[in-house]
């Protein structure tokens, strides 16, 4: 598929177009069983407000929000932290979302997201990035590893989906030596 670039949303926030277009690669991801915290697939109205809600976030450096686009604009991925609210924890910030078209998996796509917003988490001082995701992720567990995350917990049967239940596996990464 190809990928012509990631970028940070800037202040002036996500257009309508790549709003609904993220909303539909959502939709699709979960509606093919992945792991994005969603038992059912997101409606476009619920990722609509959750965009808002993470771009609201931007101006303050609260939080980064990256979107990857091919040359004829189509969303191809999306990522995101958020500052965390509390006082004594606004030094750092999760990861809360990583996603990336089936179509444009294997291209480094996820780990040019991951970078990027590790980057924006640099430039806003954060200290500590942390994420959570489901135990049978491995892909995105390599991926996180493999840029320096360290797990530092997990939650045995913590994730229910149906009957099923997966370990919560807990990842962080400490960026006060790279800053």
């Amino acid at each position: 598929m190809g990928y012509s670039e990631v970028r940070l949303i800037g202040a002036d926030g996500i257009t309508d177009d790549e709003a609904a277009q993220t909303a539909t690669l959502l939709h699709d991801l979960v509606s093919a069983g992945a792991a994005l915290g969603w038992v059912e697939p997101p409606s476009p109205p619920e990722v609509h407000r959750l965009l808002e809600s993470v771009a609201s976030g931007i101006p303050s450096g609260d939080a980064a929000l990256a979107l990857a686009t091919t040359a004829t604009g189509e969303v191809t991925g999306v990522g995101y932290w958020r500052r965390y609210d509390r006082p004594t924890h606004r030094v750092n910030a999760d990861l809360e979302k990583l996603a990336v078209s089936p179509a444009a998996q294997g291209e480094g796509l996820g780990r040019t997201l991951l970078t990027t917003l590790v980057a924006a988490a640099l430039h806003q001082n954060i200290e500590t990035l942390t994420l959570d995701l489901r135990g049978d992720n491995t892909r995105a567990a390599a991926l996180y590893e493999s840029a320096g995350f360290t797990r530092y917990g997990t939650l045995n049967a913590f994730v229910a989906v149906g009957d099923e239940r997966y370990d919560k596996l807990l990842y962080s990464l400490d960026l006060r030596a790279a800053g």
